[in-house]
């Protein structure tokens, strides 16, 4: 029985849950730091291939006259000093009779030192690498038959440190190597090197 002095209480609206707006929120965030990330990556790689004295040769190797740095010379992109120490005669195969891989074309085979010129631990890929013909067609590397060249064919260098491994690129038996064109990541502006 109720109490005629006493009103009675009003029940309290339920309360909105802002999980919600939070959830919302959080992503927007992560999109933003994400992008932010991106663009500083970007930015750094292309100031460290821009900087002064970063790149001893540079441009595409073309038959017009450029000069390309020669083999056995350290050409510089980024955090990377590269330097060209051989250049095999051309193979259809690498790897043995049961584990190894045959080329569409055939194999060169390009020994290269990579030095880390920086202060700071920096990754190297294959895959960053490209060979240049003499007709200015680009080839990639061909990691799986790295694989069987090398015990690594990327890692982490530290600074000072050098890390020495056999690029496969895999073309036509017609094509004439001219340059290797080397980066430090997949965004720098790369160096060229001649390798004829």
């Amino acid at each position: 029985m109720t109490n005629p002095h006493y009103p009675l209480p009003h029940p309290q609206p339920p309360r909105k849950s802002r999980t919600g707006f939070w959830i919302v929120l959080g992503i927007l965030g992560f999109f933003i730091l994400l992008c932010g990330g991106c663009a500083g990556l970007v930015a750094t790689s292309a100031d460290d291939a821009d900087s002064p004295g970063t790149s001893i040769a540079a441009g595409p190797a073309q038959d017009d006259g450029d000069r390309l740095a020669p083999a056995g010379s350290e050409v510089r992109d980024g955090k990377f000093g590269f330097v060209v120490t051989q250049v095999d005669p051309p193979v259809k195969s690498v790897g043995g009779d049961y584990l190894g891989k045959a080329a569409q074309g055939e194999f060169v085979l390009v020994h290269i030192d990579v030095t880390n010129t920086s202060d700071q631990p920096q990754s190297y890929f294959g895959s960053n690498q490209k060979l240049i013909d003499a007709q200015g067609r680009e080839f990639t590397n061909d990691t799986e038959a790295e694989i069987y060249l090398n015990d690594d064919v990327f890692t982490d260098i530290n600074p000072g440190n050098k890390f020495s491994v056999i690029l496969a690129f895999d073309v036509p038996a017609s094509a004439q190597p001219a340059a290797l064109e080397f980066h430090d990541s997949a965004f720098s502006g790369g160096v060229q090197v001649a390798v004829r």
